[in-house]
């Protein structure tokens, strides 16, 4: 009666001439994930100059906003006075709120046409080395079947 240790051994040996047979490229892989990495290091730069860039606009914003509430808070000769004050600054804040939120838009349009141009490129590329591996798969393959059919002859 065989043992069980001897059915590991065969099995494993058995794997190691299947596997053997049928090579695998791990090339695909590694540059797949080469790929992949310099793909994410696009995307994220565009992120990170997006958010700096809206940043700025945040605190120049905010500048001016203090700035302008300044004028507000000052000691004013005549009540009417206040009140000119306060709506010129609601004024000059809705003409501000225009202007930033105008450059935001101008910040998520820039992100979007840019994040569009990587996807197209990364889909190319994606469909470039797909293409190639499969050729290159079938080819490894067709090459390893007849090598064990030959073997088994």
């Amino acid at each position: 009666m065989a043992k069980a240790q001897d059915f590991t051994q065969d099995y494993t040996k058995v794997m190691k001439d299947m596997m053997g047979a049928f090579p695998v490229d791990l090339t695909v892989f590694e540059n797949a994930f080469k790929a992949q990495a310099a793909f994410g290091e696009k995307l994220s730069k565009v992120a990170l100059e997006a958010a700096e860039k809206s940043t700025e606009i945040s605190s120049k914003w905010t500048k001016e906003t203090i700035n302008r509430a300044a004028d507000v808070t000052k000691v004013k000769a005549d009540p009417a006075d206040y009140t000119k004050a306060v709506t010129d600054f609601a004024s000059a804040q809705a003409e501000l709120a225009a202007e930033q939120l105008a450059a935001f838009a101008e910040v998520a349009k820039k992100v979007q046409m840019e994040t569009a141009e990587l996807l197209q490129a990364a889909g190319k590329d994606i469909s470039e080395d797909a293409t190639a591996a499969v050729k290159k798969a079938t080819s490894d393959m067709t090459a390893a079947a007849k090598k064990a059919a030959a073997a088994a002859k």
